[in-house]
């Protein structure tokens, strides 16, 4: 998952799962929301062939790089 904080709270992504995004006001509130949103697209998946393969190519994939702190 990545987690960013935007001016209204923070958003977060989970780029193994395609469209898996949600935002919170607080941290906390965050979490409570990606999980939720993990297990919807799960269960999307469970019905949908096409999306659960495209989630099963991600994880082989890998798609995490890093991250690199620029200085300008």
């Amino acid at each position: 998952m990545i987690i960013e904080r935007d001016t209204d709270g923070f958003v977060a992504s989970v780029p193994a799962i395609p469209g898996c995004y949600t935002q919170g006001d607080t941290y906390e509130e965050l979490m409570v929301n990606v999980k939720d949103v993990i297990q919807l697209c799960l269960d999307v998946a469970k019905d949908d062939p096409e999306y659960r393969a495209e989630i099963a190519e991600r994880a082989e994939e890998g798609s995490m790089v890093g991250m690199e702190l620029v200085s300008v």
